[in-house]
């Protein structure tokens, strides 16, 4: 049967093969956790702020050390792929959908580049980044397959808070971050989560605390009394 796969869904696949074969081919979903509503916030208030920016002509405080670089000018078709119920999407000769939804973009020339926001705690660590790294894959993956030229690399947004000023506005910290992309990585990801749904049920990532947690429970239950 065809998948529709996303980058959020793909990260399941490293976490946990188990985990991720069960989701897609037994409806088997891990509990729901608490998510926190404060990115949701900061990504709707910053989508304003950078096309407003578009809107003006100009680039956002964020950018402006960038050279040749503008904000994508088709508001109505980013729109379209910042819908995560839309979204940017392509499907295989099989039928298999991958899609993601992209915060921005930014044109140099006739190639576009990913920006993406992330709001964290803390100040960034050496390897922040890395965790973002097949998400921009897929994204410029995406793009190559329905016609767009991108660059090689990607932006990352990081906005952590600072300090809270004497009117009581919290001050966020920002970091631009420059990625590297690989097209290559993202269509190996893609064709390994593929063939890992194709294949009998694989075995559980030791780390994995959610299939801990179940086949804890699975024994509990066959050492029932009665």
């Amino acid at each position: 049967m065809p998948y529709s796969l996303s980058p959020s869904s793909l990260s399941l696949l490293k976490e946990c093969p188990r985990c991720f074969w069960l989701r897609f081919n037994k409806g088997i979903k891990r509990p729901d956790t608490i998510f926190p509503t404060l990115p949701n916030g900061m990504d709707r208030v910053l989508k304003a702020h950078f096309d407003s920016c578009r809107d003006n002509g100009t680039l956002p405080a964020e950018l402006q050390q960038l050279e040749g670089i503008t904000l994508f000018r088709d508001q109505a078709l980013l729109d379209t792929w910042r819908n995560y119920r839309k979204g940017l999407r392509w499907t295989d000769a099989s039928g298999n959908t991958i899609r993601g939804a992209v915060d921005n973009l930014l044109q140099k020339g006739s190639r576009l580049i990913v920006l993406d926001y992330k709001t964290r705690g803390f100040p960034l660590k050496d390897d922040t980044h890395t965790y973002s790294q097949n998400q921009l894959n897929i994204y410029n993956f995406l793009l190559r397959k329905n016609g767009y030229d991108t660059e090689d690399y990607s932006y990352l947004i990081f906005y952590h808070p600072k300090r809270v000023s004497a009117a009581g506005d919290v001050v966020f910290h920002r970091d631009l971050v420059k990625v590297p992309v690989s097209i290559g990585d993202a269509a190996r990801l893609i064709a390994g989560a593929l063939d890992t749904l194709a294949s009998p049920m694989p075995e559980s990532d030791p780390a994995c605390g959610f299939c801990r947690w179940a086949d804890a429970a699975a024994g509990a239950g066959d050492t029932g009394t009665g």
